[in-house]
């Protein structure tokens, strides 16, 4: 079991900024690819942004390319979302997630464990 703990995220104006930490435990060592997706009301979870467990490699949805940064603390076992330039359709919950496969999955069935989510609003 891993378990994925979320934390950050809130309210921001548009053009803001906001970051979202994800503390990643438990049994690990399967893990490839750390991600991060997001879900609006009525709407499917998309992915977001992936990073590879070294933190070397990084992968972007164009949606956020440019704005958002995924990056990775080896020390804490965690994974950060630094997003700037937020937009309003931004707004979404954020869950961050494990992927035991290789490249960058970028459905939701390609990862197997997941965080419990984080609110992110972005007000125009």
């Amino acid at each position: 079991q891993v378990q994925l703990v979320e934390s950050g995220g809130g309210l921001a104006q548009a053009g803001g900024s906001l970051r979202l930490s994800c503390a990643a435990s438990g049994r690990t060592f399967r893990t490839n690819v750390l991600g991060w997706f997001r879900q609006a009301p009525g709407k499917e979870r998309d992915f977001v942004a992936a990073i590879s467990w070294s933190g070397t490699n990084t992968y972007y949805a164009d949606s956020v390319k440019g704005r958002f940064t995924i990056s990775r603390d080896n020390a804490k076992n965690s994974v950060n979302l630094q997003m700037n330039s937020l937009k309003p359709e931004d707004t979404a919950v954020y869950f961050c997630a494990t992927s035991p496969q290789y490249g960058w999955p970028r459905t939701p069935t390609q990862y197997d464990y997941w965080g419990q989510g984080a609110q992110v609003t972005v007000s125009s």
